[in-house]
């Protein structure tokens, strides 16, 4: 009898890695879900963000894309240990975060 594995889940990706078009459809989405005042608006604006990038999470989860000054493209769970929040958000849904491992080579602050 074959055991069955779970698939292992990609915990982030590459915004280079994606193409031009998908770019642009990953920003337009993240535009929308840091714009909207509806909960679960956002929560499916998050989903789509991570199936853009080739990201498989649960619904309730988030994505953000490293926001520190060295133009770091990743893609992650700003929920992620050693992930820090360069800037909480202001008036918006999404905070500016750096990935852990800007965080640790070069922490931020807002």
């Amino acid at each position: 009898m074959a055991v069955m594995t779970p698939a292992r889940t990609r915990l982030e990706a590459d915004y280079r890695a994606l193409t031009a078009d998908d770019q642009e459809r990953f920003d337009e989405v993240m535009e929308r879900a840091d714009d909207n005042r509806d909960n679960g608006e956002y929560l499916a604006l998050m989903l789509a963000a991570a199936s853009i990038a080739g990201l498989r999470i649960p619904y309730g989860a988030h994505i953000r894309r490293c926001a520190c000054s060295c133009w770091c493209p990743v893609i992650f769970d700003p929920a992620t240990p050693g992930a820090h929040v360069i800037e909480h958000e202001a008036g918006f849904n999404l905070g500016r975060h750096q990935c852990p491992r800007c965080s640790d080579h070069h922490r931020e602050t807002a």
